[in-house]
């Protein structure tokens, strides 16, 4: 009778064993599932190609649709648009700027007539070196700079976003 005991307390363990794994596994798996881009991290962007040094008139910006790899959250596009950039080629070297405002995120204008950078949404102005032109500006510091690298007649860029509203240049959006 005891040998009997024994055989059924071993049945409802390894059924329960069975059943836990059963369960477990599924469980593991669309959690390591849900989890994966956390997992993955950030993306490390490098420099892209973005225009031609001979391209660019000197002393005047131009804005440049910058194309990479995006990926959001399960999924991966290949060369589309991640952002656009202004480039200013100046004799001693070519500066690139975000476009969008350091204070709210909108796009910025160049004002060709003033020669300054401005920001339709709540008037900031900015220099062509990015500084802040009007010291009233609600914008918290000047258009966020890239680096800039010149490879032959290649123009490329690192390109990255940067936290809106702060007055520090902290890369992430």
């Amino acid at each position: 009778m005891e040998a009997m005991q024994r055989r059924e307390w071993f049945k409802k363990l390894a059924s329960g064993v069975i059943g836990l794994g059963l369960v477990l596994v599924p469980l593991g798996a669309g959690i390591v599932f849900l989890l994966d881009p956390l997992r993955r991290g950030s993306q490390k962007r490098g420099f892209k190609r973005v225009a031609s040094k001979e391209g660019l008139p000197l002393g005047v910006p131009r804005s440049f649709t910058v194309s990479g790899t995006r990926t959001d959250a399960w999924e991966t596009a290949a060369e589309v648009p991640i952002g656009a950039i202004y480039l200013i080629r100046q004799p001693e070297e070519i500066q690139a700027f975000q476009v969008t405002c350091p204070h709210a995120g909108c796009f910025v204008d160049y004002d060709p007539a003033n020669q300054r950078f401005l920001c339709p949404c709540h008037e900031s102005s900015f220099n062509l070196d990015g500084s802040i032109k009007d010291p009233r500006s609600p914008a918290p510091r000047g258009l966020d700079r890239l680096e800039v690298k010149v490879q032959g007649s290649d123009v490329l860029v690192r390109y990255q976003e940067f936290r809106k509203g702060i007055r520090e240049q902290i890369a992430g959006s």
